[in-house]
């Protein structure tokens, strides 16, 4: 087996290869949504830009956002749970969905927001790779608005057969292959949307500008893990220094209490030796009336 170099499971690639050959989101859409290719009779992709800054960025998020026939549409591939998956994706539909809005625009104007995940990592506790969620209640099923709809596609519940006659299970197999063996299995079908986006993901990884945001990439994942093990070391040496500083602290409370007891209890057998009461010892020292008299027990033994 001869491992690919680079992925459809690199956001960058998915990204790149997508909004160089448009037909091929458009084909892609068209298959999740259900609906042919010919009925799409507007489709824009409203952030075609990667730039290296935005490579550089903590929370670089390289979605592909459309319209298409009056639905915002946004697709991303993403390989790694960084937790609260679901919740990030109900955050980034309802921002696009009100943004949706203009000033002065009636409720009614919003348009359907549909949100497509392709996921390198188990999300859901089901057999199936996807899962569509809309607003139901609960107990009749009945469907609130259909302006809402959520897709997750999990790669690693992909079936081990892939048949040209699934153009879902196609696409998501061209999404999970990780070796060129793969590949060549899915272009032997002969299935021609598939050597086509095989033939562009050959093009886009060969070109200069993938490789160089590749490798910007690749650096700013390297100085993030850098920046953080030194953020780890200094609050270990901090952490140390703490519990030194803490340890020696308690050490000389506890060595001036020992000594100020130490201190007390001489100057209770003082008194004691003086003829004083048990009540007055107590009153001067600060002792208990138990601590007088064991004092005064061993003073008479003595």
């Amino acid at each position: 087996m001869t491992k690919l170099k680079y992925t459809f499971k690199s956001d960058i690639l998915f990204k790149m290869v997508f909004v160089k050959y448009p037909k091929l989101l458009k084909e892609l859409v068209a298959v999740i949504l259900g609906i042919s290719v010919e009925s799409i009779t507007e489709f824009v992709i409203d952030n075609t830009e990667i730039t290296p800054e935005s490579i550089e960025k903590k929370f670089c998020r390289l979605d592909i956002n459309m319209r298409v026939n009056h639905q915002r549409v946004d697709i991303e591939m993403q390989v790694a749970n960084e937790g609260n998956y679901p919740e990030r994706v109900m955050f980034y539909w309802a921002r696009q969905y009100s943004a949706a809005l203009s000033a002065g625009q009636d409720y009614s104007e919003l348009p359907c927001t549909i949100i497509i995940s392709i996921i390198d990592f188990n999300l859901f506790h089901c057999m199936e790779y996807h899962s569509f969620f809309q607003l139901l209640e609960t107990t009749r099923y009945e469907l609130l608005s259909d302006k809402m709809g959520f897709h997750f596609f999990e790669l690693p519940k992909l079936p081990a057969n892939v048949s040209e006659d699934d153009p879902l299970l196609l696409w998501m197999s061209l999404f999970n292959a990780d070796t060129e063996e793969e590949l060549e299995k899915i272009k032997t079908m002969g299935v021609p949307i598939m050597s086509e986006a095989i033939n562009a993901y050959h093009s886009v990884t060969n070109s200069p500008e993938y490789r160089e945001l590749e490798r910007l990439r690749e650096k700013a994942e390297h100085d993030e893990a850098q920046a953080l093990h030194h953020a780890r070391q200094v609050a270990l040496a901090e952490g140390m220094e703490k519990g030194m500083r803490e340890g020696i602290e308690k050490g000389l409370r506890e060595g001036m209490e020992k000594g100020i007891r130490e201190n007390t209890i001489k100057i209770a057998q003082n008194l004691i030796e003086m003829g004083m009461s048990n009540a007055q010892i107590i009153k001067l020292t600060g002792l208990s009336q138990e601590e007088v008299k064991r004092l005064r027990t061993a003073f008479y033994s003595s």
